[in-house]
């Protein structure tokens, strides 16, 4: 009798024998059924997915659904014993297909206009900055004194009214920069911010343009990508207790990356670090103008279609239209602090808001005249038109009178209330009708007047002897944009400003020193040539004669400026080339017709197989080179 041999089995392997018995092998059919079935999952959650992150706006609708909501509505009213929505949709294809291009056109036109947005996407978060000040040191909030940035220290406001924000973009007019309500037409200038903001609406132009490797080390420092720089890691340097050069410039940053000037990003612009390499000049800065001039640009973009968010201080429009806009039924404003952003917190904004609901909704109200001669002391008579036999009469002040660019210095020259103007200016200064501002004193004495130029940047108080003399020389005087359908005009450094914030992608920048190539069509009379290290504006033109074309270079400059730039012009074809070497003349715009300068004649064989005319072209930065390379 053979041996019988016992196993003693583990449990667990008991139980895997087990299994094994009971559980069959799973066909090839099987296996093709799991992986189908895992396949259909996956994509289930792909179009899940797709589905969520559609957002609000989803693609425009086409002419035929505007076509097909309109008739399934009227077929079903009229059709009451059709089998639902399937039998209006056959009847409406059916329809569709037997219209006219005629009878569809109106649904095409539908289809083509632009929709109303209905909800304000912005980056400006009062909000955001408010809570950072909170936790500002001592120290720290001095610095922001320091900068000229105290006045946001006062900040109340945390969070913006979007519905009344979208109710002033679409009166909001970029081409004027103003906004038309209650039938009034209200112009903004900086000098609004400063009374708005507090921020200082005088002195350099605030540059965010310039050769890129002078703040490579700011964006490395920064972790600058094309994006932008991270909020985020803002706030997270505001944290640190130090107050020093790295703080001051995380502050500016952050202020306006959240609140001031924001873009339709959630990062901040790294083309900021171009006017913050020194934190001891950031005092000195136009901020009125650059906040108003970034507005402006942001929101034309808006209009345009280019941006779904709104980026600029959409908070100063707020806070205008509250001081700007009464709802008492009266004319007259009360006194207010100065700046309006410490006058407005969350309980203000709340009262106004059920007050502005109360009277039928935003646009209901006057239009009162708030006062824009800051720092001039106000008679005690104010309100009042006097007048008396001693020449003592009441200054009435318009928005953007003359008067008021004499402001400032009548400010610094006031003793006691009394100023001393010229007696002809007596009959313009009585017409106005708004606010009081003082009284003044009918004199010949220091016969004086600010330079005409004051509102491009100059200073200057003049004799009237000496006034001519001065203007025709002013280092401030306008220079127009070269673009036909824009009519900005400022100093040069205002226009190279200006040309790089809005018309970015209308010229080419260059280095100095370095060929450029660059083509004019058939149908292309200019270039317009700006340089990456310090901004200055060229103009490539070309004119049309018998033989070929004229080119010439010129500099968008006062046509008295002295600076001249060494330019090469060449246009090749094959073996053969033309050149010009010449000096730029001064220009303050777009040149009409061939002035009396330097140019290269370029025969009609040259022109490339499109009629365009290719050349190469070299700006110097020094006229000194030119004798050198002569």
């Amino acid at each position: 009798m053979a041996a019988v041999k016992v196993v003693n089995w583990k449990p667990e392997e008991f139980s895997m024998l087990w299994s094994i018995v009971l559980c069959p092998v799973p066909s090839e059919g099987d296996l093709s059924i799991e992986k189908r079935k895992a396949e259909d999952d996956i994509e289930s959650e792909k179009k899940r997915k797709r589905k969520k992150n559609k957002g609000p706006n989803p693609r425009p609708a086409c002419s035929w659904v505007h076509f097909s909501r309109e008739f399934i509505k009227e077929y079903s009213a009229s059709h009451p014993e059709s089998s639902g929505l399937k039998a209006a949709t056959k009847a409406a294809s059916d329809a569709w297909k037997s219209m006219s291009l005629e009878e569809k056109a109106k649904y095409t036109k539908r289809a083509r206009e632009p929709r109303k947005q209905t909800k304000l996407v912005t980056r400006c978060s009062p909000g955001r900055l408010f809570n950072v000040l909170q936790r500002l040191s001592a120290e720290q909030r001095a610095a922001v004194k320091i900068m000229g940035f105290g006045s946001l220290l006062d900040l109340r406001c945390r969070t913006l009214r979007r519905s009344l924000c979208l109710w002033l973009l679409e009166r909001f007019n970029t081409s004027g920069c103003s906004l038309q309500i209650c039938g009034v037409h209200i112009p903004l200038s900086p000098r609004d911010v400063e009374i708005v903001l507090g921020l200082a609406a005088s002195g350099k132009d605030v540059i965010n343009t310039g050769p890129d490797d002078l703040i490579a080390d700011l964006r490395h420092s920064y972790n600058a990508t094309n994006r932008g720089i991270s909020v985020r890691l803002l706030e997270e340097r505001l944290a640190a207790p130090e107050a020093g050069e790295d703080f001051k410039r995380s502050f500016v940053l952050y202020a306006l990356g959240t609140l001031l000037s924001p873009t339709a990003r959630l990062d901040v612009s790294p083309s900021f670090l171009h006017f913050l390499t020194s934190m001891d000049v950031v005092h000195q800065y136009n901020w009125g103008k650059f906040l108003l001039d970034r507005l402006v640009r942001e929101v034309s973009r808006f209009h345009q279609g280019k941006q779904r968010a709104v980026g600029g201080c959409l908070l100063f429009l707020q806070l205008f239209y509250y001081e700007s806009i009464s709802i008492e039924g009266s004319c007259t404003s009360t006194s207010s602090v100065t700046p309006y952003l410490s006058s407005w917190g969350e309980e203000e904004i709340t009262e106004r808001e059920k007050r502005q609901r109360e009277l039928g909704g935003y646009g209901f109200g006057e239009v009162i005249c708030k006062d824009r001669c800051t720092g001039l002391e106000l008679s005690e008579s104010r309100g009042q038109q006097v007048g008396s036999s001693e020449g003592k009469i009441s200054c009435v002040v318009d928005h953007n009178s003359v008067f008021e660019q004499q402001a400032d210095q009548a400010g610094k020259e006031i003793m006691d209330g009394n100023i001393y103007v010229e007696e002809p200016n007596i009959s313009s200064l009585e017409a106005s009708n708004n606010t009081v501002c003082g009284n003044i004193e009918v004199g010949t004495e220091s016969v004086t007047r600010i330079c005409q130029n004051k509102e491009y940047g100059s200073n200057e108080t003049l004799d009237y002897i000496d006034n001519d003399i001065h203007e025709e020389t002013c280092f401030f005087s306008p220079c127009a944009c070269p673009l036909p359908e824009c009519h900005y005009a400022g100093s040069s450094e205002q226009l190279s400003l200006h040309f790089s914030s809005k018309h970015w992608d209308r010229g080419r920048r260059f280095r100095y020193n370095i060929p450029l190539p660059v083509s004019l069509g058939v149908n292309e009379q200019f270039l317009v040539l700006q340089a990456e290290e310090d901004g200055v504006l060229f103009l490539l033109s070309k004119g049309i004669e018998s033989i070929g074309n004229i080119v010439i270079v010129t500099c968008i400059r006062p046509s008295f400026s002295k600076d001249r730039f060494l330019y090469d012009l060449v246009a090749s074809r094959g073996v053969s080339s033309l050149r010009l070497k010449s000096l730029t003349e001064p220009f303050p715009g777009r040149v009409e017709g061939l002035p009396p300068v330097d140019f290269l004649l370029i025969p009609f064989p040259f022109l490339g197989p499109s009629g365009q005319l290719d050349l190469e072209v070299c700006i110097w930065s020094s006229t000194e080179l030119g004798a050198d390379c002569s």
